[in-house]
């Protein structure tokens, strides 16, 4: 009890609001505030079990709340023509799907899901979209989505924490399926990281008989669009916080003259 005790302080003082002191005595909720400090405890703790089931669920939210285009649409038949042959990546079972939203966008999550916006696939040649697959499932491999889904429940404690205080904020974390997509649609990789599943999807070219060059070339169309969007997306995301875009493009492009020296 004393744990919990001090594990609901630690994010009240994360949420760091003076009124929230001065109404605690009317207004606290011990549930919430346990769950916040249950969802901190779970962050750390997370195991690669953990991350597989939470991303199994997670999946299953997503794609019933994104239309799937089906195996014999134009998106659908291009996306198996390209994946068909890959059921397993470093150990991982792997499956893919295109979402048919305009969304320039992909991600594959901790259970072997892959997941491909149209939008992307109308901007990129077939090359580059298996590049950028490449790309998204490094970060899986390279545990980089386990950081992100800590990342996520950490997000989640601080919410409940606030909803522990007030009624109206409970009502945003509810759902934690909902508090995960959205801790995950604004996660930001860091540089090393970016860098790192930059060189995955090198190596996953060539692996696939892909123009290795296809990491660098899918990188620089990516930057040239994220300079002509009004709103924040995926391509900001991916950019903003790596003002170096063209060192990884560069280095995608040395990466790849590795192997075609070979």
């Amino acid at each position: 009890m004393k744990r919990n005790v001090l594990l609901i302080l630690v994010m009240l003082v994360v949420v760091g609001n003076a009124d929230v002191f001065a109404q605690f005595g009317k207004m606290f909720n011990v549930g919430k505030a346990l769950q916040a400090g249950k969802d901190a405890v779970q962050a750390v703790t997370l195991s690669d079990e953990d991350i597989a089931n939470m991303s199994k669920e997670y999946m299953k939210w997503m794609d019933e709340n994104n239309p799937i285009a089906k195996a014999d649409s134009d998106y659908g038949k291009r996306l198996e023509n390209l994946t068909g042959n890959i059921k397993e990546i470093d150990g991982l079972k792997v499956n893919f799907s295109v979402y048919e939203v305009a969304d320039i966008n992909a991600f594959a999550c901790g259970d072997g899901s892959v997941r491909v916006c149209s939008g992307l696939m109308d901007v990129m040649s077939d090359e580059e979209i298996m590049a950028v697959v490449g790309h998204e499932i490094g970060h899986v491999v390279n545990k980089d989505s386990k950081d992100a889904m800590k990342k996520a429940y950490l997000r989640s404690a601080v919410k409940n924490a606030a909803g522990a205080i007030s009624e109206k904020l409970a009502q945003l974390t509810d759902s934690e399926l909902g508090t995960i997509a959205e801790a995950l649609a604004n996660a930001q990789y860091s540089q090393k990281q970016e860098s790192e599943a930059d060189d995955y999807g090198v190596e996953f070219c060539v692996k696939n008989n892909i123009d290795p060059y296809a990491m660098a070339n899918a990188l620089t169309k990516l930057e040239k669009l994220s300079q002509n969007v009004s709103k924040p997306t995926y391509l900001q995301r991916m950019f903003s916080s790596h003002p170096d875009t063209m060192e990884r493009i560069e280095r995608s492009k040395a990466k790849a003259d590795e192997y075609a020296k070979r």
